[in-house]
């Protein structure tokens, strides 16, 4: 038995189901989480300042593609799950998740701004023998530099009064495969009574939990995982772009590569980084170690490449112009896909956005079409997406596919000989003079 009794009462309510469980942040983190939860019997409360979001859970309606609303209407009708705007009732939680975001100001420097407002609520109402995780990606240092003194400011400490975790989320937003049960779950406590309390936790929900020595260890974990991915998209776009100069077919190249069965990954260009995660945590990790002395020139030369894709792709769009006498000032284009990636309707980050914007700097006239994305708001503007079909037969000077959405169907755009610059390889088997690929 544990020598701690709070500690002890914690694990004792976890392993029956009977510990209420908060999460904060109600987002494609935050949501499936919570229902995970609710499936294994746990009371779970879920908080979002966006009471659009509460409202809709509570009526059992899902708005996160990843969460079957069939499965969240089940543990919303069997009082497991319900949703609230009122931090207040952080203090009936016994584990406090929090998921909110962590982005960047316009200086590439972390904004912890909604961590520390999580935060402030669970420190109004922290009590003995609650579990705090933070799960938002973030730079080492987080857990115990900002959020532990926070919490001990009213004077209860850390891995013995209360327990204090870091859990980074590896959710992969549209993946059939890869879900909240089967993803490994990495743990790191500020001591070991709050990594055995988080590691109790997740092995009710996750099939595998992954203990490490310390929260920063946890945190780096996440930065590696998204820094491991920008830097090696950023070196296949720079391929790309040294192969668009040979007249080498990139695509081909990684397909070749790809056929040895070791010591070989493949990663493929694009018209650059989106979604919460991999476009922002590199940034992160560099901040970090500028504060040490330290210069990641490795981590953010690959930041850069992948940060010129959209300028590439525009570039693109003026060479398949230019094939039909056209300038991109004056010229129709139509964007096919704006989400950040392939079958969600996520626009954090997206290149599309980026795509849109400089050409509508240089004059052209945008539209899309994306089933996952009705309306898009940008420079001040709603537009609204028109199906694929209906595009093509309004005869656009150029279509570019920036994501390559299963629903999409490209035989009429093939047959209409309307000129294609193609980011994602969606026409790999298809050859014609008029389509241009990254």
């Amino acid at each position: 038995m544990s020598p701690n009794p709070n500690h002890q009462q914690l694990l004792d309510r976890i392993t029956a189901r009977k510990a209420n469980i908060g999460v904060i942040g109600l987002g494609y983190v935050g949501l499936p989480l919570a229902v995970e939860f609710a499936r294994q019997g746990f009371n779970v409360y879920g908080f979002d300042v966006d009471e659009s979001k509460t409202s809709q859970i509570n009526a059992g309606k899902s708005y996160i593609p990843d969460v079957l609303e069939k499965e969240l209407d089940e543990v919303v009708k069997s009082g497991h799950l319900r949703a609230t705007t009122k931090m207040s009732e952080l203090a009936k939680m016994d584990v406090i998740d929090i998921c909110v975001p962590t982005p960047l100001r316009k200086t590439k420097d972390p904004d912890l701004s909604y961590v520390v407002k999580a935060v402030e609520a669970v420190a109004a109402t922290l009590k003995r023998g609650q579990l705090v995780i933070l799960e938002s990606t973030t730079y080492p240092g987080t857990t115990d530099e900002v959020v532990q003194p926070m919490l001990e400011a009213q004077g209860l400490k850390a891995d013995e009064d209360f327990f204090l975790a870091f859990s980074p989320e590896r959710v992969d937003p549209g993946n059939a495969k890869f879900n909240t049960r089967n993803i490994p779950k990495v743990v790191g406590g500020l001591g070991a009574a709050s990594t055995e309390a988080a590691a109790a936790l997740y092995g009710t929900t996750v099939d595998t939990v992954v203990k490490v020595s310390s929260t920063r260890v946890a945190e780096m974990v996440k930065l590696l995982e998204n820094t491991f991915r920008a830097v090696n998209i950023g070196m296949v776009n720079e391929l790309a772009l040294m192969c668009h100069k040979m007249d080498i077919d990139v695509w081909e190249v990684i397909d070749a590569a790809k056929t040895k069965p070791f010591g070989f990954m493949p990663f493929y260009p694009g018209p650059g980084l989106g979604g919460h995660c991999i476009p922002i945590d590199p940034h992160y990790l560099s901040w970090k170690a500028r504060q040490h002395g330290f210069e990641c020139r490795f981590i953010e030369l690959a930041g850069a490449i992948n940060s010129s894709m959209p300028d590439y792709v525009v570039e693109r769009v003026a060479e398949a112009l230019n094939t039909i006498r056209k300038p991109i000032n004056g010229s129709r284009v139509h964007i096919a896909g704006v989400a950040y990636k392939k079958d969600v309707n996520d626009m954090r980050e997206s290149p599309a956005l980026d795509v849109i914007e400089l050409l509508a700097k240089r004059g052209a006239v945008i539209s899309y079409s994306d089933p996952w994305v009705p309306d898009l708001r940008t420079d001040g503007h709603t537009m609204t997406s028109i199906d694929l079909d209906a595009a093509v037969a309004s005869r656009p000077d150029c279509t570019v596919i920036c994501t390559d959405h299963s629903a999409f169907a490209y035989d009429g755009l093939l047959k209409s000989g309307v000129v294609i610059v193609d980011t994602r390889n969606a026409l790999k088997d298809r050859q014609a003079p008029n389509i241009f690929r990254l």
